[in-house]
């Protein structure tokens, strides 16, 4: 099924929380990864990232000097996937308040991102 698909691609642990800092915090680097995905470590952002870089979502780029310096970006693939991201948000902000925001009151997506996210548990 194709929805079996996509989920084979971006279900792993982690996937959506770095696809998600990539177009939110515009979040390039390995280490600004792993010092905003709580509970991520090196061995596990490294495997996704091989992952998502195999599956065609994310590019790999090399700068050379001392030290190397590699950033990750999103590729139209990779971009393709934000709309579902922003549905998956804005479904839990509806209907999973509770969970998501301090006061537990629903909101729409729109409200959340145009506002401070500092709002968001």
């Amino acid at each position: 099924m194709p929805i079996d698909n996509t989920f084979a691609i971006i279900g792993k642990k982690f996937t959506v929380h770095i696809l998600r800092n990539m177009t939110r915090l515009n979040q390039s680097r390995f280490n600004e990864f792993l010092d905003s995905i709580e509970g991520i470590n090196p061995k596990t952002l490294s495997a996704r990232l091989r992952e998502m870089g195999k599956n065609g979502l994310i590019e790999r780029k090399i700068y050379p000097g001392t030290p190397v310096k590699i950033e990750y970006s999103m590729t139209d693939k990779g971009k393709a996937l934000t709309p579902i991201l922003e549905q998956m948000a804005a479904f839990s902000m509806q209907y999973c308040a509770k969970d998501v925001f301090k006061d537990g009151k629903p909101r729409a997506f729109k409200q959340v991102f145009e506002k401070s996210p500092a709002i968001v548990k």
